[in-house]
């Protein structure tokens, strides 16, 4: 039951420096100069995300996945004033959301001010009121506060913890204080909790491909405990046009602790709609013709035994019919079934994704021939790349902090070998050196190779999803909206 006092009291004290992070501010500072460093995703100079969501754990447990979204925030110092931080409830039950009754929160590395006016204005909406009991020992949205001063210097903080609420509720709180760039909104959560190393990563990854599609039913307290105010701003988000980039996601298990029971993390920034990205929205308009072309694919090779023949003239649409790059993607119940695919355009994107959909199934050498009887449970993927970027680096060092972890694909190349991970390699490989040297084994170099010939390029992808059932009921070899040609 939230309560209304009638005054406000004048400071709140930290109640988890000393454990979850360093309560003397030379070594905080310390620390998450380190955490930031070794994060190597540094902002654009010309834009930040308008939300970010990251975790709340131990530092030595999740302050190197929260890095990677306080390092987007570089070229905010000095202007962003006003930070809501909006995390769960992990000590007090009740319904609804709770702001807080103090004037400023005492940190370790100084004092932040609360906008009081703001707060006023919230406790004007439904379901919004204060219980000072909410704040106490909650330590969900205290660790996030350091990297914020460390990060943006000084700004007027607005702390919310959310209880038992609908997302519509906790939007409602969010677009009230949306404001502009000059706000920022982060999102405190953790993901799964207690789970074994590779059960949590199997949650984990469906979770945040849930976040990414602003999927809200998708994601329950198993799946996040900051579930609620996750939904909210996903609502939120959604209506408004943000998009989605995803930073990290890592568990204890990667960072500091044990794999027998671990918690999982991950971190995202949200973007306002700014200039528009033509091909990344194309491609996810034919991303379901592009699912049907990989599906109609096989079961054309299952039928027949060759790949098909794909006619590439009549009504195509430009982006099926003119050069694109693909891998295709097999997985059946989780585990890798088959992957083929070319890093350089040189064919029409939609013949491209037919033949590496017929190789997926039935050339790549790491898997026998793919049986009608393995249908069940296939699932698809499709990655349409982006023209690969060459990469200007001076030593080894310096490539790895320029490395995107959850964005960048990369090819290397040096002493004739040459090797590719796509960024969903990030999910098996979290760590940037481990990424590279894992790499360049795949290329048949050493783990600790580098030369002054060492050449690499990075890329990304956009990613579309789906079942090997074909829809409709169409035949395998009448796809609908491309033609498979005769045998001449």
């Amino acid at each position: 039951m939230l309560q209304y006092p009638a005054t406000m009291n004048a400071i709140r004290h930290p109640a988890v420096a000393g454990s979850f992070y360093p309560a003397e501010p030379d070594a905080l500072e310390r620390q998450l100069a380190s955490f930031l460093s070794e994060a190597g995703n540094a902002a654009p100079s010309v834009a930040w995300p308008k939300a970010i969501i990251g975790p709340h754990a131990g530092y030595i447990y999740s302050g190197p996945v929260a890095a990677r979204a306080y390092a987007r925030l570089a070229a905010a110092r000095g202007r962003i004033s006003r930070v809501v931080l909006i995390g769960p409830s992990h000590y007090v039950a009740f319904r609804g959301i709770a702001v807080d009754t103090v004037e400023a929160w005492a940190m370790p590395c100084g004092t932040v001010r609360l906008d009081t006016d703001a707060i006023a204005r919230l406790r004007s909406l439904p379901m919004v009121g204060t219980l000072d009991a909410a704040y106490q020992r909650e330590h969900a949205l205290e660790v996030h506060v350091p990297f914020l001063q460390h990060v943006l210097g000084d700004f007027g903080l607005v702390p919310i913890v959310a209880g038992e609420a609908l997302p519509e509720v906790v939007a409602a709180v969010l677009d009230a204080l949306w404001g502009g760039p000059e706000t920022l909104i982060v999102i405190s959560t953790d993901l799964s909790h207690y789970l074994d190393y590779t059960a949590c990563r199997r949650r984990d990854q469906a979770t945040a491909e849930a976040i990414e599609r602003f999927e809200l039913d998708a994601l329950g307290p198993a799946d996040a405990c900051g579930a609620v105010p996750t939904r909210g701003l996903l609502l939120a988000a959604r209506r408004r046009g943000l998009t989605i980039e995803r930073l990290d996601l890592r568990n204890s298990g990667d960072t500091a602790g044990p794999r027998d029971r671990v918690v999982g993390y991950g971190a995202w920034a949200l973007y306002e709609t700014g200039p528009a990205d033509p091909e990344r929205a194309a491609i996810e308009e034919h991303g379901p013709t592009l699912i049907d072309v990989a599906r109609r694919s096989i079961a054309f090779g299952l039928n027949t035994g060759r790949p098909p023949r794909v006619a590439t003239d009549g009504d195509l649409a430009p982006l099926l019919a003119e050069p694109g790059a693909a891998f295709v993607t097999l997985r059946r119940n989780a585990a890798l079934r088959g992957c083929i695919g070319s890093a350089v355009a040189t064919r029409p994107l939609i013949v491209d994704v037919a033949e590496h959909a017929f190789n997926a199934a039935f050339r790549d050498w790491r898997f026998p021939r793919l049986g009608s009887q393995e249908l069940t449970r296939l699932m698809l993927s499709v990655s349409v790349l982006t023209t690969p970027e060459p990469m200007a680096f001076d030593g080894e060092d310096d490539l790895l902090a320029q490395l995107r972890p959850g964005l960048d694909g990369l090819i290397i190349e040096d002493r004739g070998r040459r090797a590719l991970f796509l960024p969903g390699v990030w999910q098996e490989l979290p760590e940037p050196r481990q990424f590279l040297m894992t790499l360049k084994l795949k290329a048949g170099l050493s783990p600790g190779h580098f030369s002054l010939d060492f050449r690499a390029q990075r890329f990304r992808s956009v990613d579309v999803k789906g079942g090997m059932e074909l829809s409709g009921g169409a035949a395998a070899d009448e796809p609908l909206g491309w033609r498979v040609l005769p045998d001449v």
